[in-house]
Order: C-alpha cells, then structure tokens, then sequence
C-alpha cells in the first residue's frame, strides 16, 4: 500500500457519503443487495433441510454467501485502473451502507402516522419484523426510530469502519461488502423461530463483527451528546438499559440514543430504554440529527485516519 492508495481511499469513503445523499437507495430489482437478498430467500428457507442438518448448512452457505457477493468488489478494488476506482468505488461503497434511506424511512412512518395509527402500523412494518397490529402511536414511533438507532451501526458505521480498516490492505470495498453481506444474512435469518438453526451462524457472526463498531458509535454518540449537554444522562441510560434488550451491540447505541436525546424506546413486553423526559414525537428530530451528526464526524475520523497513515508512511518511508 503506497501513501497514494490511501488518499485514494478516504476520497471514496467521502465521496460514498455524498452519493449516498444525492442518490438515496435506487429502487431496482439488480441493485447489489437485492440480488443478494434473492440468493440468501433462496437457500435460506428451513423446511430445504432436515433439522439435524439445518445449522451445518447455514455455516457453508454464510460463507459461500460472503464468498460470492465480497467477489466482484474485490476484484473491481484490486484491479480497476486508478481514475476508474475513483468514479466508480464510491457507489460500490454506498452499495453496502444505507444512510438517507433510514431517515427516508423513519419520516415515512411519521408522515403515515399522521393519516391515522393503522397506516403508521402498515408503513413501520417496512423496518421491522415485529407485531405491529396493536401497536400505539407512540409505540409506532419508537420502532421507526429504534431501528435507524440500532442501524446507525449496522448500516452505517460497520460498513465504513471495515472500509477505513482494510484499506491499507487494499481490501477496503471488499471489507464493507463482506459485512454487508453478513449483515444481510443476519437481517433474513437471524430470528429465533423455525429459522433458528439454519440462521445460527447469521447471527453469532453478525455479533461478533458488530461488537467493536458497536462501541464505537456508542463513543460518537457520547461525544455528540457532550455539545448538547446530554452526554451525563446518555451515559447513565446506556449503563443501565444497555443490557436490556437481547443481544450484546444494538442496545448500548439504543440507550445512549434515549439518554441523550430523553426518550424512551419500548418494544411492548420486551425492553424499555429510556426516561421518557419527552414523547418522540417531539424529540424524534434529536435522534436524526444525531444519527446525521455520528455519520458525519466518524466518516471524517476514519478519511482522516487514512490520510494520517499516508502521510506517516511517506515521511518515515515505511
């Protein structure tokens, strides 16, 4: 890795940013992640193997998963000639984060909301897979906004943050799409119902490839609430109600999240995070603007990371 490639890299994770903005999530049958989405609908239905089969076959084909979607991302970072990279990098990056349409979606839930709950209800079934038939109005809401919180880590941070990480490999884009894939599996697979056993390994690995990134957004998230004044209660919250919610990653960016901008996030029977100083509907803008504000100064850490790496490398002649 010459210093060049590394300049080269935090200009696409930039960039990637700016296409994200402009272009949102096109709506089309041969996006990447729809393709993938097909392939995992394919081989990822439990009643294809017999139980006692089930979770070999959802290791091999996690891998073979990963395997055939990280494939043309490797080979366009490896081998695209260097002006090529950089038109065509940043889209294949925006490929495996989604950004703008988390927030497209929260708001179309809220704009739904206000035909009446049974919209709301239809419209916030889009973003998650739990029961909405009863859910209240504000019970709607904070399944919209849990699920840009916990996916400002899956669908934001992870992705870069294994961008920034392997660059200096030259394996940045197949880094992100390796998680996105992953990610994905999880999303499709990683429920504890009849896909249990077929999606054991969806799950355990999107865990652990969630684990650092998780932290770190909870830093950003921290820091973000010092400028607000919050960052004292969304500490509080997050060591309290961190642990709550099932799974060891998304609920420490959940509580943060509702410490720091004074909500509460309440999946009925479940979890409750949060004081509730204020309903979301009036403090639903805080958790975008810090979604946007966490996106923002984490891609400017990471590109500046990489132009530090650069510079060392050429003043030391690493």
């Amino acid at each position: 890795m010459v210093p060049s490639d590394l300049i080269l890299a935090s200009a696409v994770l930039v960039l990637a940013l700016v296409v994200d903005r402009a272009i949102s999530d096109p709506q089309s049958p041969y996006h990447p992640v729809a393709l993938l989405g097909r392939f995992i609908g394919w081989w990822g239905r439990p009643t294809l193997y017999p139980s006692w089969l089930q979770r070999a076959a959802g290791t091999i084909f996690w891998l073979a998963t990963v395997v055939i979607f990280t494939l043309p991302f490797l080979l366009f970072g490896n081998y695209a000639p260097w002006l090529v990279f950089l038109i065509g990098a940043p889209f294949l990056l925006k490929c495996c984060f989604a950004w703008r349409s988390l927030e497209e979606h929260a708001l179309g839930v809220i704009a739904a909301l206000e035909r009446g709950a049974d919209a709301g209800r239809e419209q916030v079934k889009l973003m998650v897979s739990r029961e909405t038939a009863r859910l209240s109005p504000e019970h709607i809401r904070s399944a919209a906004y849990e699920s840009v919180t916990e996916n400002l880590t899956d669908s934001i941070v992870s992705p870069l943050f294994y961008f920034a990480l392997l660059a200096p490999a030259g394996l940045g884009l197949a880094g992100a799409a390796a998680f996105r894939a992953a990610n994905t599996m999880d999303a499709m697979l990683g429920y504890r119902d009849e896909r249990a056993r077929l999606g054991w390994c969806s799950a355990r690995m999107d865990d652990i490839l969630n684990y650092i990134p998780a932290r770190i957004t909870a830093l950003f998230l921290l820091a973000y609430f010092v400028t607000t004044g919050t960052a004292g209660r969304a500490w509080n919250v997050m060591r309290r109600d961190g642990r709550k919610r099932p799974g060891f990653n998304g609920g420490i960016v959940m509580a943060a999240m509702a410490g720091g901008c004074g909500i509460r996030f309440e999946k009925p029977g479940v979890y409750t995070m949060g004081d509730g100083e204020r309903s979301l509907e009036e403090g639903g803008p805080a958790i975008i603007r810090a979604v946007r504000a966490v996106t923002v100064a984490f891609a400017a850490t990471a590109a500046g990371t990489l132009i530090l790496l650069a510079w060392l490398i050429h003043s030391t002649g690493i």
